[in-house]
């Protein structure tokens, strides 16, 4: 298992809350200059593939500071968003950010782990993750509870990193993600692991079929992949059964 604190005798769960308080205050900073601003457009683009459903009450899980949540609460015009993340520190930024963007109404952050949800069967029409089940303690475990909190007929959408198959832009990812990225967010993150858990945690994870396989495993239907950008990140769309 992929934990960022190898010397460390704590389980994953903890490390990864450990991990995300430590470089909450720099985070989203981070995330626009290492990828570019890219992240924005691949979150965009993903919650865009919601809109034929026009669900009206969402769950964001390992939702972070809130940005995939304050997408689809842009874009979809629910009801409510929910967010659950097991980081205070991520998600007192992200109370901080729907405050100021005036969005605290429609969107709220809870403390709450992505793989024990503490709701009710068939709650939610849809339930979304950018970037946060490669951090699951138990990858089919955590799928499966969030199939059991989406309604029948709810959609599951979740975007993750993945590795691109050409060879000269795998290549070039591989450096900058295991050479450029761990060095930068080491700089300004002052946590040296963290940014080292990135590439190493993106290495192993299931991702494509392999993914999907997991996907309908938990429960998931109609599952489908698709490739954003040379493949480095990958949008997993499934569907539970009505």
């Amino acid at each position: 298992m992929v934990v960022p604190y190898k010397e460390k005798e704590t389980g994953k769960r903890e490390q990864i809350a450990e991990m995300f308080d430590n470089i909450s205050p720099k985070y989203d900073f981070l995330n626009r200059l290492l990828s570019g601003g890219i992240d924005v457009w691949w979150r965009r683009k993903a919650i865009s593939m919601l809109r034929p459903e026009n669900p009206k009450l969402i769950l964001d899980i390992a939702t972070g500071t809130g940005d995939l949540a304050i997408e689809a609460a842009k874009q979809l015009k629910p009801e409510k968003v929910i967010g659950v993340d097991i980081s205070e520190g991520m998600l007192a930024r992200g109370r901080e950010k729907m405050k100021k963007i005036g969005m605290e109404n429609v969107i709220e952050l809870r403390s709450g782990d992505s793989e024990k949800l503490l709701f009710d069967n068939n709650t939610f029409d849809a339930v979304i993750v950018s970037f946060g089940v490669r951090n699951f303690e138990n990858l089919e475990k955590g799928l499966t509870d969030m199939c059991r909190v989406t309604k029948n007929g709810g959609t599951c959408l979740i975007i993750e990193f993945s590795k691109p198959k050409t060879p000269v832009i795998k290549q070039l990812y591989w450096f900058y993600n295991s050479t450029i990225v761990p060095l930068i967010g080491k700089l300004i993150s002052k946590d040296k692991a963290a940014y080292s858990y990135l590439p190493e945690s993106v290495k192993a994870f299931p991702e494509g079929n392999d993914f999907l396989r997991v996907f309908e495993k938990a429960g998931f239907t109609q599952v489908k992949a698709v490739p954003l950008t040379f493949g480095i990140c990958t949008v997993y769309i499934g569907r539970k059964k009505p």
